[in-house]
């Protein structure tokens, strides 16, 4: 057992050390949100699974606070309304689960922010589709290949890894230094 563990601690390390290569991409995914931020936006996340726990993580923090007292800030995790994913499940398809939303509730400057690990979540794909058509900002968190998602993605952050629970665990790594750019940006006394 204690070997399994010193591999996946392994795995991790292996996968984490590659993001000092990534902090342009970090950097512009954090002015763009900010801007948004700054000019009334607000953030829009969506994700399937695993995924969908990050969006929530990244709109909880940014409801609520990250680390500094300041006012909240507009952002909504578009897998969280039960009633409203299962309506347009059923009603039309798993596929329009997020873009129906993103019609319903974005307007031009505000930022769409889909994960998905493979790149190729349908309903992701779709979602940013409709957010750039609406002027959106659209980024992608994603694996090593960035998946179909990429060609609609203004942005994409890809972690070097097809192994979806290290993905997962760069997403979050990324949404937490992302929430304290933002808080630091907006909110310096």
């Amino acid at each position: 057992m204690k070997n399994n563990i010193k591999t996946i601690l392994d795995k991790h390390i292996n996968t984490i050390q590659y993001l000092s290569e990534e902090i342009d991409t970090i950097e512009k995914i954090a002015n763009i949100i900010i801007n948004a931020l700054k000019h009334g936006n607000k953030v829009l996340i969506a994700g399937n699974g695993g995924s969908a726990a990050d969006a929530q993580h990244f709109a909880g923090e940014l409801v609520c606070k990250f680390q500094k007292e300041r006012k909240a800030l507009p952002a909504i995790a578009l897998n969280t309304n039960t009633s409203v994913l299962t309506a347009i499940g059923n009603d039309y398809s798993f596929e329009e689960i997020f873009s129906r939303q993103i019609e319903a509730l974005s307007k031009s400057g505000d930022v769409f922010l889909g994960i998905s690990t493979s790149g190729n979540s349908l309903n992701i794909i779709k979602a940013l589709k409709i957010a750039k058509r609406l002027g959106c900002q659209t980024i992608g968190f994603t694996g090593k290949t960035g998946g179909k998602m990429q060609e609609d993605c203004d942005i994409l952050f890809k972690v070097n890894s097809q192994d979806t629970p290290r993905i997962q665990e760069v997403h979050i790594l990324v949404i937490h230094i992302l929430c304290e750019l933002i808080e630091e940006n907006l909110f310096n006394e």
